[in-house]
């Protein structure tokens, strides 16, 4: 089926209208980046996604996608295979090595074996082109009614290194001491809590707890990890509680180290 226009007559998921990203980063709705070589059709799909209820940025290249993520934090991503230089596949697995954000697959290319193949790579979900409206909409709804929470945890419990963290009192307990954190501190490490064991970007953590990601930024952010390490580590020397992925940000180890 040929993609029908954007005005189609099909009800918006939401009163309020989509933004796009590339002209506003705002409002609490969902995000989604669309990568595509085609710049016609990452125009379509933001037309369609903002009609939606759905905040949108596009990227038409895999290098220009990653740059992206960092920028954004998509909630879902809309990615196409047949690209130049850095096709679909590899950049999903340049994605999957600091995230597991939804992707979906909207490609040309509908073979089953292709589509299993894809499938086994990582994505969450494939919409084959040319693609019908409804069907994109309701396969990105399906898709983010499975990764989001029912609940916000309030209380992180990671029995395995002996610690608890409760997100609304800012109270840590590590191995059954009381630690105390300063604000920034805690900012930092309950960024790592809710995403552990999955690496978070020292871009997200600068952004996210200083508003921007400078140079300076970058430098408070490694002295605020220092001075975490050194908390924890003089309840337990022999575990690094924080790792740091290098060249890409920290992660919570949530296992002890296996001897």
């Amino acid at each position: 089926m040929v993609p029908s226009s954007p005005n189609d007559d099909f009800p918006s998921s939401s009163d309020q209208p989509g933004v796009d990203l590339d002209n506003l980063i705002a409002s609490n709705q969902s995000r989604v980046l669309v990568v595509d070589d085609e710049p016609d059709t990452i125009m379509l799909l933001k037309h369609l996604l903002i009609a939606h209820g759905f905040n949108v940025s596009g990227a038409t290249s895999g290098l220009e996608c990653l740059k992206k993520f960092e920028e954004i934090s998509p909630d879902v991503i809309l990615l196409d295979i047949m690209m130049p230089e850095m096709d679909g596949m590899e950049t999903l697995r340049e994605l999957r090595k600091i995230s597991n954000v939804p992707v979906i697959i909207v490609s040309a290319m509908g073979q089953k074996s292709q589509i299993v193949s894809a499938l086994e790579s990582g994505v969450d979900d494939y919409v084959t082109k040319p693609f019908n409206n409804a069907e994109v909409i309701a396969r990105i709804n399906a898709v983010l009614r499975r990764v989001t929470p029912k609940v916000e945890r309030d209380m992180v419990s990671l029995p395995k290194v002996e610690l608890e963290v409760n997100l609304s009192t800012y109270e840590v307990i590590y191995k059954n001491r009381h630690m105390e954190l300063t604000g920034k501190m805690f900012e930092v490490f309950s960024l790592l809590v809710k995403n552990a064991p999955k690496v978070v970007t020292y871009e997200v953590i600068s952004n996210a707890v200083w508003g921007e990601n400078s140079v300076a930024v970058r430098n408070r952010l490694k002295y605020l990890v220092y001075l975490l390490r050194q908390e924890f580590q003089n309840v337990d020397p022999s575990l690094n509680l924080i790792e740091n992925i290098d060249r890409l940000g920290y992660k919570l180890v949530t296992e002890p180290y296996q001897t």
